[in-house]
């Protein structure tokens, strides 16, 4: 398990009482989003990774591609901060490129371990196309896009998560300390992954409300993009995607 977990609410209620708050531009996004939200949680990479049946070496294409991932999450949100006016949301956006690296990568180091490839080989790894084109789409959301389009864009890889964690868990009940996957699914179901989600969704609506609608429409837009590449990333894990030529 982590040794840091990422809420940033110090006087929030008890973790294991956080409960998912989705303001309403939020709400518009995965509306957006339509049926693409839903398809990664019945994506076999998902259901079989939930009940230990995952071939390991997809697992491992998997944790290798997502550290490259986190990267590129750290560089958006980094981004994201130098166009933050209020210096609380700065420093939230840099936390949270921090997070990305630090955090996550304790699971991906654990799990290098046991599979058998190193910082070296996540270095030098080839990224999918999938990978690439979702980190892309990611970073010019960044660049060019509104505030809000920005914001949008990184939002459904926590927000997935986070729900992830927790339906896995309650469908699947608690993983055994045997369950090949156990660090994984643990990780995503910790309460905290609930508050930082609570934080990043209510930033979305902050700067929702401060964009004209011609903004929000492509923010809902950028997050549409995201969700659908969210379920590719898995899809790309399962088939171990190659680039064609």
């Amino acid at each position: 398990m982590l040794r840091e977990q990422p809420g940033s609410q110090a006087d929030a209620a008890p973790l294991e009482d956080a409960q998912l708050e989705v303001p309403p531009f939020a709400y518009e996004c995965l509306q957006a989003a339509g049926k693409a939200w839903g398809a990664s949680f019945e994506h076999p990479f998902v259901t079989t990774l939930a009940e230990g049946d995952l071939p390991a070496d997809k697992f491992r294409f998997y944790l290798m591609q997502d550290a490259r991932y986190l990267e590129a999450f750290a560089d958006a949100s980094s981004l994201i901060s130098t166009r933050c006016t209020a210096p609380d949301d700065k420093l939230w956006f840099i936390e949270a490129a921090r997070l990305a690296i630090v955090v996550e990568a304790q699971l991906h180091q654990g799990y290098g371990a046991r599979l058998g490839y190193t910082e070296n080989e996540i270095a030098a790894l080839s990224l999918s196309p999938n990978n690439r084109a979702y980190q892309n789409h990611m970073i010019s959301s960044a660049m060019r896009g509104t505030l809000v389009e920005a914001v949008a864009a990184v939002t459904p890889c926590p927000w997935l998560y986070t729900e992830l964690g927790s339906y896995l868990q309650n469908h699947y009940g608690l993983v055994d300390d045997d369950h090949p996957y156990a660090d994984w699914l643990r990780t995503y179901a910790d309460p905290s992954f609930v508050l930082y989600t609570n934080d990043l969704l209510s930033k979305l609506q902050h700067y929702a409300v401060s964009h004209d609608q011609e903004a929000r429409d492509r923010a809902k837009e950028a997050f549409a993009v995201s969700a659908r590449y969210e379920w590719m990333f898995w899809e790309q894990a399962w088939s171990m995607q190659t680039w064609p030529v």
